[in-house]
């Protein structure tokens, strides 16, 4: 009789502390504790050079530079993915109001995200601008998207891989430095068409130029044909030729 009491106290005594026993939380598990142990660890990435994923786009006109060129170095701090966090002019144009353009434009524009030990980190990095007072009959002159792979495309040629939508650019005269100006550039490509690892193979001779057109390509969308996949797993090449002459053409029309 007292074996059963007994065990009757232990099952209630059990039963109890069942009950009243805290729940058990669910831990983070190790990788993901490790991974964010490991970006809090590193350092942020500093660099003098920016790769853009959408390259800033000021805006501004002749009477806001007063008459005269005007040069800006912006510093750039920016998350781990790429977005722009904060923006600080480094050194002036000698316009406030020119500063806070450049500070407005950089700060709704995006870099490429830096990965240290296959880690995203955060980059610190600083850009320079060069804005030159319009003084010649190319002022109004644009130019966007028209690569020699996307002109194929719209007339309908036979092309290794195509475009989904016109990338998106939008360039002055200013921009060329009122020279024509031509680069040549390399990229792969993902089975949903994204674009990966641009490749500029010449340059226009102008790094804020290239960047832009880089910026562009990286943010767009292709197309290629399955036997490309299969039998051509190399990079996809493209150029694009910018001529200024082609600003007299649009000035008579």
């Amino acid at each position: 009789m007292m074996k059963k009491s007994l065990y009757i106290t232990l099952l209630l005594g059990l039963s109890a502390t069942h009950l009243y026993a805290k729940p058990t939380q669910l831990q983070p598990t190790p990788k993901a504790t490790l991974e964010v142990q490991k970006s809090a660890a590193l350092p942020a990435h500093l660099t003098t050079r920016l790769t853009w994923r959408k390259f800033p786009q000021p805006k501004y006109q002749n009477e806001d530079l007063n008459q005269q060129n005007r040069a800006a170095i912006v510093r750039i701090y920016a998350d781990e993915t790429g977005k722009i966090s904060q923006a600080t002019i480094q050194e002036s144009t000698g316009l406030k109001n020119l500063d806070n353009a450049l500070l407005q434009a950089v700060r709704i524009s995006e870099i490429q995200p830096t990965y240290v030990e296959d880690t995203a980190v955060p980059t610190i990095g600083f850009q320079s601008f060069n804005l030159r007072f319009q003084d010649n009959q190319h002022e109004n002159c644009q130019f966007d998207f028209q690569s020699k792979q996307w002109l194929a495309q719209q007339q309908q040629q036979k092309v290794q891989f195509k475009y989904r939508h016109q990338p998106q650019l939008n360039l002055s005269a200013e921009d060329l430095k009122n020279h024509s100006r031509k680069l040549k550039f390399q990229f792969k490509v993902n089975k949903h068409g994204e674009v990966k690892r641009v490749k500029l193979t010449q340059g226009s001779g102008q790094s804020a130029l290239d960047q832009q057109v880089l910026a562009a390509v990286k943010a767009a969308q292709v197309d290629v044909p399955r036997q490309f996949w299969l039998y051509k797993k190399s990079k996809l090449k493209d150029e694009i030729y910018f001529d200024i002459n082609t600003c007299d053409a649009q000035e008579q029309s």
